[in-house]
């Protein structure tokens, strides 16, 4: 049984060309970056290439640019860098969405235990966080607002530049987690407006444990790690290379195919929920549909059955029914909540996300095995 993955949101496979770059880093490039003879010179060099390849995707110097060991690694030194600069004092407000992952709803909270203060701005009922709503919030004490480029389970657009303007005016940072939309849709960090922005490798056809952090030169960062002094003090500890090699290959790659990725990415997705419509009809309905949404991804509503039970009718198909960190789990996710869904309406929530490696045949097959198992279930 061939597997139809359509699960690119959770994670991708690792792009072919990007397993050949980073492989060498794996057996004789095996030096320590920070070493000055040949075989760490080699490394550290790659790692300069890299910082350079994720720089020009996004439009930045290379020097603002930091390796992680994920997206929830940049997140939190993002949030905890800016808002724990003053320790032990943490008089600070916060503002994220009520549509972030966790990789900044529970840095957040961490935050708050320490006596931060948190709000938490709402969004429309197609899943998009408006700037009046994230002005309304502020207070002379802001120092931070944190809201996602774009939302991992129904794929909104979050209109950052608008908002960014709202932080500018007060002289309040502005990072975005970016690690959905990176490689899918334009994220240059001028357009965006923002002054910290969060790359994670395994949504970009990376492998997983890597990730990168956009620092704006000039925004002062408190590490809440310790040791030596890689990436600026910001993420001690000796350098991934292999991994480091691997993204910024991937990022290489996306800069070539992200024009041409989205258009063929929307068409699939625009084909997936076309079939699935003129089948089940309009009791079938799509989060986020009068939103800007990701190419890739399409979140619908089945009626009338469990989206987990419409799942285990079709092994053959790789899917979700929210965002991964939320599977196996019964109550609405954040994002469905935020949209207010009815309990019966997220029951039948299931996400879908084409990417590179997609085929037309792939969704044609998808459609068949959703409907089938859709009608046996009712």
């Amino acid at each position: 049984m061939r597997q139809i993955y359509l699960d690119y949101n959770a994670t991708t496979p690792i792009a072919p060309s990007v397993q050949e770059a980073m492989l060498p880093f794996l057996t004789e490039h095996y030096g320590n970056p920070s070493s000055s003879h040949s075989l760490g010179r080699a490394c550290h060099e790659a790692i300069e290439d890299s910082r350079d390849r994720v720089a020009a995707l996004l439009g930045a110097d290379r020097d603002e640019i930091v390796f992680t060991g994920g997206g929830t690694e940049s997140n939190n030194i993002a949030l905890k860098g800016v808002m724990m600069a003053r320790a032990p004092r943490f008089d600070g407000h916060l503002v994220i969405s009520a549509l972030e992952h966790p990789a900044i709803a529970e840095p957040a909270r961490y935050l708050e235990k320490l006596g931060c203060r948190v709000s938490v701005v709402g969004c429309n009922r197609d899943g998009v966080v408006e700037p009046d709503a994230v002005a309304a919030v502020l207070k002379p004490n802001t120092k931070l607002v944190s809201i996602m480029h774009a939302n991992n389970e129904i794929g909104t657009v979050q209109p950052l530049k608008a908002i960014s303007e709202v932080c500018r005016s007060r002289n309040i940072l502005f990072h975005t987690d970016a690690a959905q939309s990176i490689g899918k849709i334009r994220t240059y960090v001028e357009e965006l407006g923002v002054d910290m922005l969060t790359i994670a490798g395994h949504k970009l056809y990376a492998p997983k444990g890597v990730g990168a952090l956009y620092v704006r030169q000039g925004v002062a960062l408190e590490p809440y790690t310790h040791g030596a002094a890689h990436e600026g003090g910001l993420r001690p500890g000796t350098e991934n290379t292999a991994f480091i090699v691997a993204l910024g290959h991937a990022c290489f790659l996306a800069g070539k195919a992200v024009e041409d990725a989205s258009d063929r990415m929307a068409d699939l997705r625009d084909r997936l929920a076309k079939r699935l419509r003129e089948v089940i009809g309009p009791e079938l309905t799509i989060n986020g549909l009068q939103a800007s949404r990701l190419p890739n991804t399409l979140s619908v509503n089945f009626p009338d059955v469990s989206g987990g039970e419409l799942l285990a009718r079709t092994p053959e198909l790789a899917a979700s029914t929210g965002s991964a960190c939320h599977a196996g789990m019964t109550k609405l996710s954040a994002t469905l909540a935020a949209i207010r869904l009815t309990p019966d309406q997220a029951r039948g929530t299931v996400r879908l996300s084409v990417g590179w490696y997609t085929s037309e045949e792939d969704i044609d097959r998808a459609a068949e095995l959703l409907i089938g198992a859709w009608e046996s279930l009712r």
